[in-house]
């Protein structure tokens, strides 16, 4: 059996590089992987940690393009790759532009595609922007769904996904940290946190670019000033807008760091550290819980709800006094904060990449 997986996201990567690994092991699956080079410099970094190499790498990435000409670049160069390759299945993840694009091509060479964390919605086409539109169109082509919750598969079976695709496997990120955690990890940055409440911070959404996102850093800004035992750690996306947000919003502070992106392992290893998360990412969600790190969503909605409901993440949207009153709770309130910490993560134990695996095997293995 020949698989390809095909993605192009630093998030994407961590997710898939696990099923990869697993897929490598098997003697009777050929696992071939094609990046498309979405966020190239973040998604090498992934590749090195997890020790997987590349068989093609579609390079698309140029300063300052629209989602419409990458979508163009992917779809022209990854034709030629599976007209090659003739995979018996493409794997894709989540809900990328390069997934979308991947599941599209493979549709249309009459591919079988199987989506890895199906079956996550908002349903708001305009949050996470274009991430909801991607997923729900990745799920109209796909033959086979992962979905990491009882609730994903609910909500594939509202959109009648026949029962009989749809697997509950867990979330592959909570493989990842498994791999990346290290008992013993330090380095110069957690030292200079060292004997403060550290908070760390991601945020990059294109929704949130702009006047959202000033408002966010500007909270961040107002709780470090009010709170001399808390220091915040910011690994800055590539995005240059939002670089000079961040400097124009919270340079200048001794208690805040703005460093580069880090590499799934320190940044994993940052996380297990960390009193408490900010941010407006996906992933971040689902792993951070496994560590007992509270988490709070700088979104006005997420794909994610079984956090909600558990109790390991909370909605504070992107308005600076909600973000504020939020990160105070859980500041001055340590019962609130115990509540969140020991709250049961329900994506996953670790072991969703040999599911994945182990029913692909079955399902299309001679």
């Amino acid at each position: 059996m020949k698989v390809m997986t095909v993605f192009g996201t630093r998030p994407e990567a961590i997710k898939m590089c696990p099923v990869i690994r697993e897929l490598k092991r098997q003697p009777n699956i050929s696992c071939k992987v094609c990046l498309t080079g979405q966020h190239e410099e973040m998604l090498n970094q992934v590749m090195e940690s997890f020790h997987i190499n590349a068989d093609y790498n579609l390079h698309v990435m140029t300063q300052g393009q629209t989602l419409a000409l990458v979508s163009g670049k992917i779809m022209e160069k990854l034709t030629r790759v599976y007209n090659t390759e003739r995979p018996d299945i493409v794997l894709v993840h989540g809900d990328t532009t390069s997934s979308y694009i991947a599941a599209l091509c493979a549709f249309y060479l009459h591919i079988p595609v199987g989506h890895v964390e199906a079956g996550l919605r908002t349903y708001n086409m305009q949050s996470p922007f274009p991430e909801e539109f991607n997923r729900r169109s990745i799920d109209l082509i796909a033959e086979i769904y992962f979905a990491p919750t009882e609730l994903a598969k609910k909500n594939l079976l509202a959109e009648n996904v026949d029962e009989q695709k749809i697997f509950v496997t867990g979330n592959t990120a909570i493989d990842a940290l498994g791999m990346t955690i290290k008992e013993s990890y330090s380095n110069e940055d957690l030292e200079w946190a060292s004997g403060s409440r550290m908070l760390l911070m991601t945020a990059h959404r294109r929704e949130n670019i702009g006047e959202p996102m000033v408002r966010m850093f500007g909270a961040v800004r107002k709780i470090v000033d009010e709170y001399k035992d808390v220091k915040v750690i910011y690994p800055v996306h590539k995005n240059p807008e939002v670089r000079k947000i961040a400097d124009d919003v919270l340079g200048g502070c001794e208690r805040i760091r703005i460093i580069e992106p880090l590499d799934v392992i320190d940044f994993h290893n940052y996380m297990k550290h960390s009193y408490l998360i900010l941010t407006d990412s996906g992933g971040i969600q689902e792993e951070a819980p496994s560590l007992g790190i509270p988490v709070l969503v700088m979104r006005d909605a997420t794909e994610r709800p079984e956090g909600v409901e558990a109790g390991t993440l909370k909605i504070v949207g992107t308005k600076e006094k909600s973000i504020k009153n939020a990160v105070h709770k859980l500041l001055d309130d340590k019962s609130e904060y115990d509540k969140m910490s020991n709250a049961v993560n329900p994506y996953g134990d670790g072991h969703a990449s040999e599911r994945i695996v182990r029913i692909l095997t079955e399902r299309f293995g001679d």
